[in-house]
């Protein structure tokens, strides 16, 4: 039964921290898409995880205006620290520190794609039932997808009523998620629970 229990209270930890991770990678990506930086949404979202990036920000600045490092490092380092502590809690040893750098690494690209993975269905149904939502969560997943959009439309435009872009993009998810994401939990040698997947 003590075992049952601690094995849920380190599932529940890893959770929450995967919550804040993706909370992380959420303000990551929004300022990657350069979206409304004063929609509420995106002003709570600053509010939540300034704590924890604001001690990288004097060292690490956002490349080219747009990609935040400090935000980016805070997130891995999150992650890092966190899979540590959850492997010290459950009485494991201390892993390799080149599988904490890939699972750290696995963890925040696996957040980014699930992000959009998410936002992209978002903005499937938006497009079905309010075309023109102007709600502030509305507003940021377009802002959030449109850059990945944008280049597809391109190669792919829209026929008509029938954009087929989304399903490329989804299909791009799930190869980067199942490949690139899987090979470095694989070489990281750790629970693919504990990365977040």
């Amino acid at each position: 039964m003590g075992s049952q229990l601690g094995s849920a209270g380190i599932s529940l930890i890893n959770t929450l921290i995967n919550i804040y991770l993706l909370l992380l990678m959420l303000r990551f990506l929004l300022q990657a898409s350069q979206a409304d930086y004063y929609n509420p949404l995106s002003q709570s979202l600053v509010k939540i995880t300034q704590p924890v990036v604001r001690p990288f920000q004097g060292v690490l600045g956002p490349v080219m205006k747009r990609f935040d490092l400090a935000t980016l490092v805070a997130g891995f380092l999150v992650k890092v620290i966190s899979i540590v502590i959850l492997l010290k809690i459950a009485g494991a040893g201390m892993p390799r520190l080149d599988g904490l750098a890939l699972a750290g690494v696995a963890a925040v690209l696996g957040t980014i794609l699930k992000i959009y993975f998410f936002a992209l269905i978002v903005m499937i149904i938006l497009s079905w039932v309010a075309p023109r939502a102007s709600h502030p969560a509305a507003v940021l997943v377009m802002q959030l997808v449109e850059p990945i959009m944008a280049p597809v439309r391109k190669v792919i435009p829209p026929l008509g009523m029938l954009d087929l872009s989304p399903i490329v993009v989804f299909i791009g998810i799930n190869l980067i998620d199942g490949i690139v994401v899987g090979q470095l939990v694989r070489a990281a040698g750790l629970p693919g629970l504990l990365v977040g997947l």
